[in-house]
């Protein structure tokens, strides 16, 4: 199975964070996981308005955690982007529609605590 972490399940899984569910811990632990690049984006914003403390250059930080983690990255494709146009609006952030419809679009479960994404019809893991 492969699963796509939403920015946070990421931030939480690296970190080592507790409020990572034991479920959602358990799946990536078992899965193949995709990060996508509107997660390395949104992180970038956020480091560079110090919203996040990233330990490292935000690129030295990805590439590690991608590596030692075995995750892949999801680009953007222009069918993921387009694919933002159909989503009704049941939420403003940028970054998690373009994930919603990057899940939608690769039939992908998102691991997510957020309850936005069933919204979009997205499988969550949690």
């Amino acid at each position: 199975m492969t699963l796509l972490l939403d920015t946070q399940a990421f931030l939480w899984w690296v970190g080592g964070d507790p409020r990572l569910s034991r479920r959602a811990r358990r799946a990536i632990t078992d899965a193949s996981c995709l990060l996508s690049v509107a997660s390395c984006w949104e992180m970038a914003i956020k480091a560079g308005l110090g919203k996040l403390e990233i330990p490292r250059p935000i690129d030295r930080f990805l590439q590690e955690q991608l590596e030692v983690n075995g995750f892949r990255l999801l680009p953007a494709s222009l069918e993921h982007v387009s694919a933002v146009a159909d989503l009704p609006l049941h939420h403003r952030d940028p970054f998690d529609r373009l994930l919603a419809a990057q899940a939608r679009r690769e039939e992908l479960p998102i691991v997510s605590a957020d309850p936005v994404f069933r919204k979009y019809g997205v499988k969550c893991v949690w």
